[in-house]
């Protein structure tokens, strides 16, 4: 008896830490899209589109039998990861650029300034309520990010367009998110990142043929990074973050997202060779900082919704 209480206790917890395990895991995988997109040997937008692309084509056999054993989705709903695709697309297009123009570290960090776009899109567009620690988190944050930037620009002037397009990415992300929170009302998580998936494939396409990329010919040492990428960051990531998020609560998991900026610069430095001035960690610090606070108080209003 005592073994099989024994055995019982080592199992449960192996189950309670396996979550942290699938966070840690995912925030790595994803703290790595930033060396992908530097060291393939091709534009950020053609990463973008196959990273999108070959994950898409891994997940059609579970998004198949997905269909099968669920009712059909009504088509009036389709309509949000269309939209959610065409928005991540956008993300995706403006993120890899931004990594041609500005370091690992910035482009990451200002792609995290979500939560702060998010909130601002709930209020100004279905008029949410949103608390007095938010507006000092949002001053907090961008007094953070305007270090970033000012240090990146004091540096080289034309770094200032890489912080700008991560800017923009961070806003469409927020798009996406926005429109997937009501998406996901209609549509199993399943099928609806597939959806996403073929849809933001189609828009990373349209971006690419628009601005004459070469989609072929590239060596294979690139199209191993194509992989990765998509393997990597796109699949492991994105589950990895979505199992802890299914078994852990989300004061946990959202401020542990927030040091992926932070695992970004650190491997930075001994893989791309870039080190943050004194100036942008501080920066960089006060920016996370705000973000927290952003993301904390978001997180309140939503919890206290449901029961208003």
């Amino acid at each position: 008896m005592r073994a099989t209480s024994q055995q019982g206790y080592n199992s449960t917890m192996q189950n309670k830490f396996i979550p942290y395990i699938a966070l840690a895991i995912g925030i790595s995988a994803l703290s790595l899209s930033a060396m992908f997109v530097r060291w393939a040997d091709a534009p950020g937008t053609v990463t973008g589109f196959y990273r999108l692309l070959i994950s898409t084509v891994f997940f059609t056999p579970l998004f198949l039998r997905q269909q099968r054993r669920l009712d059909p989705i009504e088509k009036r709903y389709l309509l949000f990861p269309f939209l959610a695709g065409v928005f991540t697309a956008f993300d995706f297009a403006f993120w890899n650029s931004s990594l041609k123009y500005t370091t690992a570290a910035n482009a990451t960090l200002l792609g995290n300034t979500t939560p702060l776009w998010v909130a601002l899109l709930a209020f100004f567009i279905f008029r949410e309520t949103l608390r007095g620690i938010f507006w000092l988190g949002l001053v907090i944050a961008l007094a953070g990010a305007i270090l970033v930037m000012g240090a990146d620009f004091l540096t080289h002037p034309t770094l200032g367009l890489g912080d700008l397009m991560a800017s923009a990415a961070a806003i469409f992300y927020a798009s996406y998110q926005v429109v997937t929170q009501r998406g996901r009302k209609h549509i199993d998580p399943l099928r609806y990142i597939w959806l996403v998936g073929v849809s933001a494939t189609a828009g990373m396409l349209v971006i690419n043929l628009l601005l004459g990329s070469n989609l072929a010919n590239y060596p294979p040492q690139t199209w191993l990074i194509f992989f990765l990428t998509a393997i990597v960051s796109q699949m492991i990531g994105y589950l990895a973050v979505s199992y802890a998020l299914g078994h852990l609560p989300a004061f946990i998991v959202s401020p542990t997202l927030i040091g992926q900026p932070i695992l970004t610069a650190v491997l930075a430095i001994p893989m791309l060779g870039e080190i943050p001035t004194p100036l942008q960690w501080i920066g960089g610090a006060i920016a996370l900082a705000g973000i927290y606070i952003v993301n904390q108080s978001h997180l309140q209003a939503q919890e206290k919704t449901p029961n208003a």
